[in-house]
């Protein structure tokens, strides 16, 4: 990826021009020569007669147009970068705190959050509450470090519209690159795949709760095998990435928060509700049943979990990226309203559906699915097929929402070597043929390799220096404050000590699945 620093944006690309020209047109220094003799735009002298004319004719015209210049000097005047108009992230520049919000919902709660009763049978009540309670701190903290780095000198007419350009800026180019390439990529693209498997699995699931034993729904049902669902669920997700750019999905991501937060809700209220089934025991698993080791990687493999539950930090540049911004109005002020709105929110769905769906069931969730499939295992029975269904379609349709914000940070970064190349912007069937490609490949690995929603540690560990280490690094190196004093300890530290908390979860991931093993089936989806 081409490392270019983006500019500040106005409203339009037009209105920049007639800015852009009306500087250089009539610069400071071409008011007039030391003899007093007015100059054209090319810095040729006039006539004398000329002169007079411009003088007595344009003088009210030329203080009018040298005022504006200071204004726009004073607020920051924006270099026009045309690549940025280019690009799916900062094509539109007109997205606001709502937009903001219904971007951070959508990407920030989804599937991991009903894993998180997973974590809770490793570390017990006390433990999973207070270490849940610290990382929605932890990371509320670093998503605010993130939108003041988006624009790290007020006035100064910089922004980092992507986590890798900050990371690049903040460590250098090679070291950014190194440090943030692969996480990001594997965060967004990898997302995109697991969502192809929950969504094709989910509407699966969605068939065989609606249709039962119906004999209007064999056909279907039984003609459909799970990689065809894969392939349904693909296709509509690529017919809605058609969609130009990062602001014109903000519907989209209204419907997909609304899924979201519907179906955490209804599955944790049902599961509540319901008579839990029998042997529910909490707690840690008796010393006779695993070894101290066995239960300090599990511990790793929780806290995996949870990290990966609060996800999004490779998004929150790009949304912020949408918005008009100078330093009389910057965007970090609509972004982080509509950030405090949607973590209020995530906070309402994540904390009941972790304590609620551990009280309901302990230590019987299911270590694949989570919340769902205990809900399905346990309650099949005694809920409505209504209601079970519901909760499935609205899984699906959240999936294929939140399909949408992940991959248009793939579809930039292919867009914008596209473009670094050929130097103009992507032809509407060079667009559609790159989200084509993309879709394609993501149902392919997702073929390849459907078990990877089992991986959630081991992903929870590569996201976890992007949430919660590297924002803290990134302060220090952009900011540069006074060493040794108190934010200069405490961002070094945070930052350290979650490089580390990465290394451990990472090793622990690892060592649960050589220890227990995983349920390795490539190219054979369940």
């Amino acid at each position: 990826m081409d490392n270019h620093v983006e500019e500040a944006p106005t409203e339009s690309l037009t209105e920049n021009r007639k800015t852009q020209f009306l500087l250089t047109v009539v610069p400071s220094s071409s008011f007039g020569t030391e003899s007093g003799a007015a100059v054209d735009v090319h810095g040729t002298p006039k006539s004398p007669f000329m002169t007079r004319i411009m003088m007595a004719a344009d003088s009210p015209v030329l203080k009018a147009v040298r005022s504006m210049r200071m204004y726009l000097e004073e607020v920051g005047l924006p270099k026009l970068n045309p690549q940025e108009a280019w690009l799916p992230i900062t094509e539109s520049r007109n997205g606001n705190a709502y937009y903001a919000a219904f971007h951070t919902l959508s990407s920030g709660i989804g599937i991991p959050a009903l894993l998180l009763p997973i974590a809770f049978t490793a570390l017990g009540w006390i433990w999973g509450i207070f270490s849940l309670c610290l990382a929605f701190i932890w990371q509320l903290y670093t998503l605010w470090l993130l939108i003041q780095l988006h624009e790290p000198i007020p006035g100064a007419a910089v922004r980092y519209s992507r986590y890798l350009q900050l990371s690049m800026a903040a460590f250098g180019e090679k070291k950014g690159k190194l440090m943030a390439l692969f996480p990001i990529m594997y965060l967004s693209g990898g997302t995109c795949v697991t969502l192809i498997i929950i969504g094709g699995g989910t509407l699966k699931i969605f068939f065989d709760v609606i249709c039962g034993g119906a004999a209007s729904c064999d056909n279907l049902h039984h003609r459909l095998s799970t990689l065809e669902w894969y392939i349904v669920f693909t296709c509509a997700a690529i017919l809605l990435a058609q969609h130009p750019n990062l602001n014109s999905i903000a519907g989209v991501s209204l419907i997909g928060a609304f899924s979201a937060v519907t179906f955490c809700t209804l599955i944790w209220v049902v599961s509540v509700l319901k008579d839990r089934p029998a042997g529910v025991t909490y707690g840690l698993l008796p010393d006779s049943t695993i070894s101290e080791v066995g239960r300090f990687r599990k511990v790793l493999n929780a806290l995996g979990i949870i990290a990966f539950a609060f996800r999004g930090h490779n998004l929150v540049l790009e949304i912020q990226g949408t918005m008009p911004s100078s330093s009389l109005k910057p965007s970090r002020v609509p972004m982080w309203k509509g950030v405090k709105f949607s973590y209020l929110i995530i906070g309402m769905c994540l904390f009941p559906l972790a304590i609620g769906g551990y009280w309901s069931y302990g230590q019987l969730v299911p270590s694949e699915g989570g919340m769902l499939i205990a809900l399905v295992k346990y309650h099949k029975q005694d809920t409505s097929r209504l209601i079970l269904g519901l909760a499935s379609l609205l899984i699906v349709v959240h999936s294929l929402m939140s399909f949408q914000i992940y991959a248009m940070v793939v579809f930039d970064n292919l867009e914008m070597r596209y473009t670094s190349r050929k130097q103009k912007a992507c032809p509407w069937w060079v667009r559609t043929g790159l989200r084509l490609l993309f879709g394609g490949f993501g149902l392919f690995i997702s073929v390849a390799v459907p078990f990877l929603p089992s991986l959630a540690g081991l992903i929870g560990g590569v996201a976890l220096p992007v949430t919660m280490a590297y924002p803290c690094l990134m302060w220090v190196m952009m900011k540069k404050p006074d060493r040794f004093n108190g934010m200069w300890w405490f961002n070094w530290g945070l930052g350290g000590f979650g490089i580390l908390l990465s290394v451990l979860v990472l090793c622990g991931a690892i060592w649960t699945i050589v220890a227990d093993g995983i349920d390795v089936h490539f190219f054979k989806p369940r």
